[in-house]
């Protein structure tokens, strides 16, 4: 297949982009965020919450009353904030901008009020709404937390290069120890719209884009996007957008030390009586090593380690949606990971898939239908 001339053919995914197709960024972002800061929640239980952001590997920062918040051993903001609420439900994601002065030309150009946050995160919020009617805050100048101890990497013998003499390997048998919060993955019923948005906005760029066998000319459904630091390297991806019947949260990603913290602390979660969704295996897209488990809320958390990391020179590659291209390696994608296993869930986005159909406000066809129940046989 013909590749657009300059892509990283070969390097990071079979297949670049076709003329006239997507650049996977905009030409005059308004900003470019810095990273994603936190996600927030609301839980009608912190207690429970709570518990089970420890044994996932959280530390607490803050907790009172009404509000918890969850960190990993880096400095700097929180990873996660639940709010004490009725139900439980994703409230949306919060980005650093690199300073103060990018909120006020965001509130300028949207009509937004840039206001202070609470004492206990300092610094200062401007609030959006993306196209599909998520909460999408950017923050500046937060008060930081300062790094914590964590766990070390494990020394190994690879083939001839031996790092380890006259010493066992007994990784400890804990919660895997957060480090930080790596992506949120998104579902939007405004797939482009919504895409174009956060690249306009926030200066994010894309790094893979994935689309429906048989479809690649409606083009993509899919986009794995980083944020555009220049030279500095970055994740792979800090959000991912994939196009679908209902808006919603998918699952987000949390970064472990190495394979052993990994595969120890999935024995942790799993003697405590959490519930794997998916397991271990190897990513293509970002090249993770992953995880995925429920909390007690239903929603999905990924544990993750060695994952790509790119400067803003890569462009976009393109790949087919399949079930099966989702890993390198690992167990076949489980039904409660595709979210096609019988339950609330299920119910609830066979419920939204009729409601999509018979609407002609979003980006959710018969023929994207289609598309979709192909990946999940695939």
């Amino acid at each position: 297949m013909a590749v657009h001339p300059g892509t990283h053919n070969d390097l990071h995914s079979e297949q670049g982009a076709l003329p006239g197709e997507h650049p996977g960024r905009a030409a005059n972002p308004l900003i470019k965020v810095h990273d994603i800061a936190w996600l927030e929640f609301s839980k009608p239980d912190l207690d429970r919450a709570e518990v089970f952001g420890r044994a996932f590997g959280f530390v607490t920062s803050y907790r009172d009353g009404r509000e918890l918040h969850l960190r990993g051993t880096q400095a700097g903001a929180p990873c996660v904030i639940i709010r004490k609420g009725r139900r439980s439900r994703f409230l949306g994601p919060a980005f650093r901008a690199v300073d103060a002065r990018d909120l006020l030309r965001l509130g300028d150009a949207l009509g937004a009020r840039v206001h202070p946050l609470p004492e206990a995160l300092g610094g200062s919020v401007v609030e959006l709404s993306a196209p599909d009617g998520l909460r999408v805050r950017v923050i500046a100048d937060t008060d930081e937390l300062p790094a914590l101890p964590g766990q070390g990497p494990q020394r190994f013998n690879f083939g001839g290069d031996i790092d380890r003499v006259n010493g066992t390997q007994r990784p400890p048998r804990e919660p895997a120890g957060v480090r930080r919060l790596g992506h949120v993955v998104l579902q939007s019923t405004m797939y482009r719209r919504t895409l174009d948005w956060y690249l306009e906005h926030l200066g994010l760029i894309v790094s893979d884009f994935l689309y429906y066998e048989g479809q690649r000319e409606r083009g993509p459904t899919m986009s794995f996007i980083r944020c555009d630091r220049g030279g500095t390297l970055t994740d792979h991806h800090t959000l991912a957008l994939t196009l679908g019947p209902s808006n919603r949260y998918v699952h987000s990603a949390y970064e472990v030390t190495d394979l052993d913290a990994l595969a120890a602390g999935g024995q942790y979660l799993m003697r405590e009586g959490y519930r794997r969704s998916w397991g271990i295996g190897r990513h293509i897209q970002g090249s993770q090593i992953f995880d995925y488990w429920r909390d007690p809320d239903g929603f999905l958390v990924e544990h993750f380690t060695d994952g790509d990391m790119f400067d803003s020179t890569l462009e976009p590659g393109w790949a087919p949606m399949t079930a099966s291209g989702l890993a390198q390696w690992g167990p076949p994608a489980t039904k409660d990971f595709l979210g096609i296993a019988p339950g609330r869930e299920s119910l609830a986005e066979l419920r939204s898939i009729l409601t999509s159909l018979r609407k002609n406000d979003n980006e959710f066809d018969l023929d994207r239908l289609r598309g979709l129940l192909k990946v999940a046989s695939s």
